[in-house]
């Protein structure tokens, strides 16, 4: 049970990962007029590097019960809760609560969480 609690924790992470990407490039930067345009640029690499980020932690969330090794799994976990729980909270507090983002986020470190 535990391992299926990082399997499903791992996948929907993915899944809040490719949102987060999609959205920055669909919603916020499609519509943002930044300059100068090197500055959007970085603005832009600086959000997919979370994305990019997040879908490592993702992989290693799926990863961890194959490792063999109870060190690596706390770990993971450990960082994933870390990582998810602060984006969680940016989340809630910066939409206060009106973004679907945060929920996902807190059912990835529950999930997390379930498989230590």
């Amino acid at each position: 049970m535990r391992d299926l609690a990082l399997w499903v924790a791992g996948a929907l992470a993915i899944i809040v990962a490719i949102g987060h990407g999609l959205s920055a490039e669909l919603r916020v930067f499609n519509r943002a007029r930044i300059e100068p345009n090197r500055t959007r640029e970085l603005l832009r690499m600086v959000w997919q590097a979370s994305t990019v980020d997040w879908i490592a932690i993702g992989v290693l969330l799926i990863a961890a019960p194959g490792l063999g090794s109870d060190t690596a799994r706390q770990w993971i976990i450990t960082v994933a809760v870390v990582v998810y729980g602060y984006a969680s909270l940016g989340n809630a507090v910066a939409t206060r609560g009106r973004h679907v983002g945060w929920c996902a986020m807190v059912g990835v470190v529950a999930l997390a969480l379930m498989g230590l």
